[in-house]
């Protein structure tokens, strides 16, 4: 048996607290820093990632040794002294499991759940891969899929933006986001969401279901959707007394809510019962914009989910069925003037896509939309970063490039507030300290 003295010791224990505070760090020399989008960019700056946390941004460019760096840490350092460095963008709506194509209704009772989640491993790559490094997911048939993404991303183990999921939505029987419409009896059967409920009670018991299973927020459809197969509107389908337990239930345990709303109805009764924020607001009024400013809920407009469906009910060839081309008919082009409005009125607004209705990957088209709707290029890129951390209640971790904060960051070679269209195709994709992209 070996005896230490206290000098070797000694010795031995500094060497090993050494290497347990041995940290990976990351250098970032921007040309061009856009740290709190709102705020002008500063040029020639140095941001410091420690273990995933940024723990510094320092004027200029500096060396491992100016950056804080230990003699035992793992240093890399990136240079983008020609790029112009933003925070990851963040979309707070996305459907990552699946993709809207001829075959999706084969497919929910052809694909397994490994299937489905494998299918939402490779979109969940596309759209990290487009420079959103967070994602809140809104609704999944597959509840099991998405919380098993979610965690195997968070680990490491898949490739992908960080996910904050709702699992199954809430829904009344028959309503958008019941999807057993069209299916026989015994097919729906196979199919019933654990979202789907009717009477206050009943869908008490539908939110603390999905809280059980990992839910992340509670998302539930205020009023009818364009892509479900009813013809059942696109006005509210909730009573005031559900929208008002489902909420309760909600904040009872912690969760944010939101209202999928395209009716005025709709998004005023769940303005009204207290959610959190509306997604679409197709039809909203002033009425609404009163609710949305005096109750601190933002907007999600979703303009490019309005876009991509009213291009397809214009294709004679179009897979939609009549009663979804109907609704994309009647929806087009009213999603973007919404925003328009509801911007106009110093509502706040987050952004989302509703990818899934589009192409994952295609999400930065959102800011396009969002300057043609009336926002500057900074605002819109503040939706997506400063608005979009707000809008999931994670201000204090995301948004921002600023100490303390995921060291999530992004890069074009253009300048995005000269043209916004930049940012659909950037260069430069970090999450956590860690490189997935760079050209």
């Amino acid at each position: 048996m070996r005896i230490w003295n206290k000098a070797a010791l000694a010795v031995l224990l500094t060497a090993l607290a050494q290497q347990a505070a041995a940290a990976d760090v990351a250098i970032v020399h921007a040309g061009r820093l856009l740290a709190i989008p709102g705020r002008p960019p500063i040029a020639a700056q140095t941001v410091v990632i420690k273990d995933g946390r940024i723990a510094a941004v320092l004027r200029g460019y500096a060396d491992a040794s100016a950056a804080g760096a230990g003699t035992g840490d793992k240093v890399a350092t990136y240079d983008l002294k020609d790029h112009f460095v933003m925070p990851g963008f963040i979309d707070g709506h996305v459907h990552i499991l699946s993709e809207n194509n001829p075959q999706q209704r084969l497919q929910r009772v052809e694909l397994s759940e490994a299937d489905i989640a494998i299918n939402g491993a490779g979109f969940a790559k596309k759209t990290l891969m487009a420079g959103f490094t967070t994602v809140r997911d809104v609704g999944a048939g597959s509840s099991d899929a998405i919380f098993a993404l979610r965690d195997g991303i968070a680990k490491g183990d898949v490739v992908g933006p960080r996910i904050f999921a709702s699992g199954a939505t809430i829904s009344v029987t028959g309503g958008h986001g019941d999807g057993t419409q069209g299916y026989r009896d015994d097919i729906a059967e196979l199919l019933h969401s654990h979202g789907v409920c009717d009477g206050p009670d009943d869908c008490r018991r539908a939110v603390r279901e999905q809280v059980r299973r990992g839910a992340d927020h509670i998302k539930l459809t205020a009023t009818g959707g364009v892509l479900s197969n009813t013809a059942a509107g696109l006005e509210q389908q909730f009573s005031v007394d559900e929208l008002k337990a489902i909420v309760d239930a909600a904040h009872a345990m912690g969760r944010k809510v939101t209202a999928h709303a395209h009716g005025v109805t709709g998004i005023n009764a769940a303005l009204r019962a207290g959610v959190d924020s509306i997604e679409h607001g197709s039809y909203l009024n002033d009425e609404s914009i009163r609710l949305l400013r005096g109750t601190g809920a933002y907007l999600v407009p979703t303009i490019l989910a309005g876009d991509t469906t009213a291009r397809w009910a214009d294709d004679p060839n179009s897979f939609l069925l009549p009663p979804q081309r109907a609704k994309a008919k009647e929806v087009a082009g009213r999603i973007q003037d919404a925003a328009r409005r509801a911007h106009r009125a110093g509502v706040k607004i987050a952004f989302g896509t509703d990818s899934g209705v589009s192409k994952h990957g295609d999400n930065a088209r959102e800011f396009e939309l969002l300057v043609e709707a009336g926002m500057t290029p900074m605002q819109a890129i503040r939706a997506a970063t400063v608005a979009g951390a707000a809008n999931l209640g994670k201000a204090d971790v995301l948004g921002t490039i600023e100490p303390g904060k995921y060291g999530d960051l992004v890069a074009v070679s253009g300048d995005p507030l000269a043209d916004i269209g930049e940012l659909r195709d950037v260069d430069f994709v970090m999450k956590e300290g860690v490189v997935y992209k760079a050209k």
